[in-house]
């Protein structure tokens, strides 16, 4: 883990950090965690006149507007409790902020992300959220692939499968940008905009 630095145009971007995801239980560490961190990052990036943006996943409650591909495990058809795509209270109520609802794992696909980065002039992405191995992993490599410098705040991410989480903070995000601790991004952050 090693980050060099931040762009002066740099976004956060929070994955799923909703009342569903978050009261599911992960590893390495518990939502409520990830929530602070990511709180905490957040709380810094608009001190600084920097974006925030909050992604949720939501489904219709037909799942028609699901992904269609066959997979060995289909959730169709499973019921969500009522406000489970709600971003978590702790990231909510700043008018500043980008709303994304993506339907797939990735923010990027099928939604305005990118559109909404670039008017703003953003060349790097912070990322943070829950799943690591899904909707984040699945955002760090399209943001890769859309050209912009990614930074993963490895201790504002959990996982479901412990082992999913450390493949990915191990393996792949050093192909997709730098990693480090939550608290190394801010005091970064710091420098860059002091």
């Amino acid at each position: 883990m090693s980050l060099t630095t931040l762009d002066p145009r740099t976004a956060l971007v929070a994955i799923d950090l909703q009342n569903g995801i978050v009261a599911m239980p992960t590893q390495p560490y518990p939502g409520a965690e990830v929530v602070s961190r990511t709180a905490a990052l957040a709380d810094a990036f608009r001190a600084h006149g920097l974006p925030v943006v909050l992604v949720r996943v939501s489904f219709a409650a037909d799942w028609a507007d699901a992904v269609p591909g066959r997979t060995e495990h289909q959730p169709r058809g499973l019921a969500f409790p009522e406000g489970w795509d709600i971003v978590v209270d702790e990231l909510s109520g700043h008018p500043g902020d980008i709303h994304v609802t993506k339907h797939n794992w990735s923010a990027f696909h099928g939604t305005d992300l990118d559109v909404q980065l670039r008017r703003r002039g953003i060349t790097q992405i912070v990322l943070a959220g829950i799943a690591t191995s899904i909707g984040v992993e699945s955002t760090a490599r399209d943001a890769y692939a859309h050209g912009y410098h990614v930074t993963l705040a490895t201790d504002a991410m959990a996982d479901a499968d412990p082992g999913a989480h450390e493949n990915s903070v191990r393996r792949i995000f050093p192909r997709l940008g730098e990693s480090g601790t939550s608290a190394e991004i801010l005091e970064l952050l710091g420098k860059t905009h002091a």
